[in-house]
């Protein structure tokens, strides 16, 4: 009798359990809302494949404008879910990025890159790059998207993300930093990192007093990037030797918001001096 499709071979709760026939089984982050006109911000959205080879899509957001032409700022958007949960489409996400591109008046491109472990790390980063390229195609001629081509400044770009999206943020604007500052013209205006996915090897702050906790969240990096750097990969720890140099991100402007009783707190705190010199930053 083949009793593979109920042996789990890797199990990460409380999101994940991998089963030995292949089966992935996700435990969180599997809503779907579809893109949609919503009544209650009057924000328009819709999903484009943008990178037809390897799938990667993205859902774009417009409020309400004034003229046909007007000219906003864009905000890039990577969700959350340490790499290998959640979407574009998860009603969470959806639902706070129709309220921010409504309050702040701003485009939204959000960002569905490929998740772990169907494609472990660093495909996030590669289709997180990818999407940038094309976002910035449109302020070179070579973009159809006419939201983007009609309704962007892109003097005004900023990339934001929460978690594991945070994480990315942080690696698209030092990307950005080493291609010269700017991709085909377009300015990164400043990040935004809402609860940053970053880790170590070595316990620091609440880490030290929560062993278990430390130790489900180690498990989560090895999951999503196994490596023979384990913790202190460079993609998870800012600070380690052959982490890339800060002082090259693409902006000035940084905010960081850390959660009183997050695990991942006392990293995005350790972050924020190493990343500007007059650091912006909110507990909430």
């Amino acid at each position: 009798m083949d009793t593979s499709c109920d042996q789990v071979i890797h199990d990460v709760p409380p999101y994940i359990r991998v089963y030995k026939d292949g089966t992935i089984e996700r435990l969180l982050g599997t809503e779907i809302a579809p893109a949609t006109f919503d009544h209650q911000t009057g924000v328009s959205s819709k999903d484009m494949v943008v990178v037809p080879d390897t799938g990667v899509s993205v859902r774009i957001y417009r409020p309400n404008l004034s003229t046909n032409h007007q000219k906003l700022p864009l905000v890039v958007y990577f969700h959350g879910g340490a790499f290998f949960i959640s979407s574009v489409s998860d009603p969470l996400y959806h639902s706070v990025l129709n309220i921010l591109a409504s309050e702040a008046k701003v485009v939204v491109v959000s960002v569905d890159y490929r998740r772990a472990p169907e494609h472990p790390l660093p495909a996030a980063y590669e289709d997180s790059w990818a999407v940038l390229q094309w976002v910035a195609s449109h302020n070179s001629g070579g973009g159809t998207e006419n939201w983007l081509k009609e309704n962007v400044d892109f003097g005004r770009v900023f990339l934001a993300g929460d978690s594991a999206g945070a994480n990315i943020s942080h690696h698209m604007a030092i990307r950005v930093g080493r291609s010269g500052g700017s991709l085909s013209g377009i300015k990164i205006d400043g990040i935004l990192m809402i609860q940053p996915y970053f880790w170590g090897e070595e316990p620091t702050g609440t880490e030290a007093r929560n062993p278990i906790r430390k130790a489900m969240v180690d498990k989560w990096w090895q999951f999503v990037c196994p490596s023979d750097k384990g913790n202190n990969d460079p993609w998870i720890n800012p600070l380690v030797n052959g982490a890339p140099n800060l002082a090259g991100l693409a902006c000035d402007r940084i905010l960081v918001c850390t959660a009183e009783n997050d695990i991942l707190r006392d990293r995005g705190k350790i972050v924020l001096p190493v990343t500007c010199e007059e650091p912006m930053a909110r507990e909430s």
